[in-house]
Order: structure tokens, then C-alpha cells, then sequence
């Protein structure tokens, strides 16, 4: 195997590649390839991979109606991941809402000595007794409820502002 670099090398690759051999080319260019075993041999490989090629884009022949149905595929799915993305932060949104309340509800009956043994005997006249409902006193202050509601007015003020932004 020898090495030998040809001076018309890269001339019947330009031939090769923009489609002009052999019937574009200089009478010269063809009658080195035949004398040129590197040019040759160049020649033989580019045309095989192009006839190679050729088959294989034909073989490869997909229906119109395939490609419309993948189409309207990928663009309900981007539709929907669109319509869905901020119901999907307004729900985190609300879980992280009900998970505060949740932690509030406990760390203040922690405070009032977690009494919540004593709550069953009462449950089944609660239940029914909506006038209980409006004797209730949760001891919050003004000093803990003006800043938790103002954080938490904040917080969907932001929620809203990145959710209509993205839509």
C-alpha cells in the first residue's frame, strides 16, 4: 500500500462531488484517472457511496400521510404541554399554599399544648353546628396575619406574573 499524493486529487474530488464526472470534466482530468491508480481508485469508492446512497434514500421512501399524522401528533402534544403548564403551577402553587395553613394549624396547636385528644368527644356536634364555626378565636394577632396575608398577596402576584409571561 503506497501513500502517493496525486496533483489532480483534489480537482476529481471537486468533479465527483458537484456532480460533473465524467461528462463535465477536461478530456485531460478523464485520461489521467485512467493512467492514475489514486485517482481511480477515488473514482471507484465516491461512486459506489453515491450509488449506495441514491438506493437508499429511495428505499427509504416514507408516505405523505405519515408524515401529516406525526405532525398533528407533535403539535397537540406541544398544545396541550402549553394549555397544561400553568394549571400545573397554579396546583404547586395551592399545595404549597395548604402546606403552610397546614404547618401553621400545627405549630399553633403546639403552642396551645396539643389538645387534640380533647377534640374528639366534641367532633360529632362541630360537624353539625355551623354557629360554632363563627365563635371560633384563633389568637392570631394583627402582627402575624397583615404580613402573612401581604406575603402571601406577593407570592401570587408573582405566580400570576411568570404564568401569564409564558403563555
Amino acid at each position: 500500500m503506497t501513500f502517493r499524493t496525486c496533483s489532480y486529487t483534489k480537482d476529481v474530488q471537486d468533479a465527483l462531488k458537484n456532480g460533473h464526472w465524467p461528462a463535465g470534466c477536461l478530456p485531460e482530468l478523464r485520461d489521467h484517472v485512467r493512467r492514475c491508480h489514486t485517482c481511480n481508485d477515488l473514482v471507484l469508492v465516491t461512486q459506489a457511496f453515491q450509488l449506495a446512497r441514491q438506493h437508499s434514500a429511495s428505499d427509504a421512501d416514507v408516505p405523505a400521510g405519515l408524515l401529516w399524522w406525526r405532525a398533528q401528533l407533535r403539535r397537540r402534544r406541544v398544545a396541550a404541554e402549553q394549555v397544561s403548564a400553568p394549571m400545573t403551577i397554579a396546583q404547586i402553587f395551592a399545595w404549597a399554599i395548604s402546606l403552610v395553613a397546614a404547618v401553621g394549624l400545627v405549630v399553633s396547636q403546639y403552642h396551645h399544648g396539643l389538645q387534640w385528644a380533647s377534640w374528639w368527644p366534641e367532633m360529632p356536634s362541630r360537624i353539625f353546628s355551623f354557629s360554632q364555626i363563627a365563635n371560633l378565636n384563633f389568637d392570631w394577632s394583627r402582627v402575624v396575619l397583615i404580613p402573612t396575608l401581604g406575603a402571601l398577596a406577593l407570592v401570587a402576584g408573582v405566580v400570576v406574573y411568570l404564568v401569564s409571561e409564558k403563555s
